[in-house]
């Protein structure tokens, strides 16, 4: 293979990585599919999408992460959050891995990872799958060939499916480990095939470098207002919450579908493709997600099809219900080709109610979106972490938790520093249950999330009524053109209205349980905001 798509005086060798098999740098996506098929790992599928399984891993290891405790992170890092390694341990690891990696051949992507270049990280990802290089290739930033001769990565990824960690040696909790060093700009991945443990990795990465510079990392998808790059929108939310799909709005021009950051110059995405939920997708509700599926080089992950026609089963779930398809920002047709945006004008914050208490969209008082966002209530959606086969209510600080490295009171004065400056209105959207809690309600009804979040973004929501909700003391619109009022008030669309008040009470205090231990480290607005 050309050599010449990288910088000379700084592939592998010169990082001290020697002695594996052939290195393939930078490689197109062509060259990758045919690498993959040729090793084995997937399938050509329809229109040239490549079709793979992750074997036991279909989800991210959250409970594998670990960080380096050394002297320059000790008091930065939410160690309540993100388990602790010995800097010994990790040298093991490290060392182990490069012995493991040697006489096999690897992949190597130079990426950027942020499309501001004031902001950007400058990333290099070592894959033992082909595959998992061309899932990166589209999820991270390409530069251009001609500045690959110069790309000196700032920061390294090295994923090794095949190795298995000790425990007991590299001081992890089982033999899948993902594990950061901050000092020494490194990160290695271990015994897992999830292509997700790639980007989730830089993003935590980013999580940790952005804050100091004052700019909001986000959990987040992006949209502005076709033709006006300052009419922007941001969706935080976990995966399962509607993030991609409401983002997606032909309607908008997309930014992004996952995570952004929100500087003193305004949005941009940290990604150059998509990661989306494929498990019944249909091409009535989301129709250019689903057009990416028969796209070429589109990574499809962990789907069901039919072993002659190749035609994908989106609704078989016997693999994973975490099922996925990654591709390139380009393969929609209205997504910024820059990834770049002005301020936000709306903030919206998706939740997955599994309790069935939540009205479909709420306006929020700035000390509320605070509460809100520290509080990150959701449910965890099957699939997109190991074990969790059902709807797990939880809350996840700042939407976001397992790829929080630092403490979510940060994150969250960051986020009023921007909402205050920028002046942007805050909205909580249910995309949850409707009528009952899971198992005997029904999922919010998509079109009519997509009717209250247009009104929303275009104005016409503050035109109508609203009421405050006894519950938590947000307001909530009495009745919005196109939308079944019923369904704006939750507690009619339950049968036994006494049910719903007993689940309300039953949230509510989760809730407080839940907020007191950030009651010390907000501002009494915030505590007063409280439910």
């Amino acid at each position: 293979m050309s050599q010449t798509r990288v910088n000379p005086n700084c592939k592998l060798e010169n990082q001290g990585i020697t002695g594996l098999g052939e290195v393939h740098y930078n490689l197109l996506e062509p060259a990758l599919i045919e690498a993959a098929i040729r090793r084995g790992e997937g399938h050509l599928g329809k229109g040239g999408a490549f079709l793979v399984t992750t074997g036991a891993k279909t989800g991210r290891s959250p409970k594998d992460k670990h960080i380096v405790r050394t002297p320059s992170v000790d008091a930065k890092i939410w160690w309540d959050n993100n388990a602790a390694m010995e800097p010994e341990a990790f040298d093991r690891l490290h060392a182990d891995m490069l012995d493991h990696m040697k006489g096999r051949d690897y992949f190597v992507q130079d990426l950027y990872a942020g499309a501001d270049p004031d902001q950007r990280l400058d990333v290099r990802v070592v894959s033992e799958l082909a595959w998992h290089n061309l899932f990166i290739r589209h999820l991270l930033r390409r530069p251009e060939a001609d500045e690959l001769a110069a790309f000196t990565p700032q920061w390294t990824v090295i994923n090794c499916p095949s190795f298995k960690a000790d425990p007991q040696r590299h001081g992890c909790r089982t033999d899948t480990v993902i594990a950061f060093h901050f000092d020494k700009k490194l990160i290695l991945i271990a015994n897992t095939e999830y292509s997700g443990e790639n980007k989730k990795g830089v993003f935590t990465l980013l999580n940790y470098i952005l804050p100091e510079r004052g700019v909001m990392p986000m959990h987040c998808s992006a949209n502005h207002a076709i033709g006006n790059p300052d009419d922007v929108a941001v969706f935080f939310g976990l995966s399962g919450t509607g993030k991609t799909t409401l983002s997606q709005d032909p309607s908008r021009t997309l930014i992004g579908d996952d995570e952004h950051g929100w500087s003193d110059k305004g949005t941009f995405n940290f990604e150059g493709g998509c990661y989306a939920k494929t498990i019944n997708l249909s091409p009535e509700a989301e129709p250019e997600i689903f057009a990416t599926t028969t796209r070429f080089g589109t990574v499809i992950e962990n789907m069901v099809y039919h072993p002659d026609t190749l035609e994908l089963d989106f609704t078989d779930s016997s693999i994973t219900e975490n099922m996925r398809c990654a591709y390139p920002l380009e393969a929609i047709s209205n997504a910024s080709p820059t990834g770049l945006a002005g301020q936000p004008r709306n903030v919206i914050m998706l939740t997955s109610d599994a309790y069935g208490v939540m009205p479909p969209i709420s306006r929020l008082t700035p000390e509320q979106a605070m509460y809100h966002f520290l509080s990150g209530f959701t449910s965890k959606t099957p699939g997109t972490e190991v074990g969790v086969t059902e709807p797990q209510p939880t809350f996840s600080t700042c939407f976001g938790a397992p790829f929080m490295p630092r403490r979510p009171e940060e994150y969250g004065k960051l986020l009023a520093e921007r909402i205050e400056a920028s002046g942007a209105t805050c909205w909580l959207v249910n995309t949850g249950w409707t009528g009952g809690p899971f198992g005997t309600g029904k999922r919010m009804p998509i079109k009519a999330t997509r009717a209250l979040l247009t009104a929303a973004l275009d104005g016409s929501l503050n035109d109508v009524s609203f009421r405050r909700d006894p519950n938590f003391g947000f307001e909530v619109p009495v009745s919005v053109p196109g939308v079944d009022s019923t369904l704006l008030d939750p507690r009619q669309t339950w049968t036994d209205g006494a049910a719903y008040d007993a689940q309300a009470e039953k949230l509510k205090g989760m809730f407080r349980d839940n907020f007191r231990k950030f009651e010390g480290k907000v501002d009494q607005a915030v505590r007063d905001a409280a439910i």
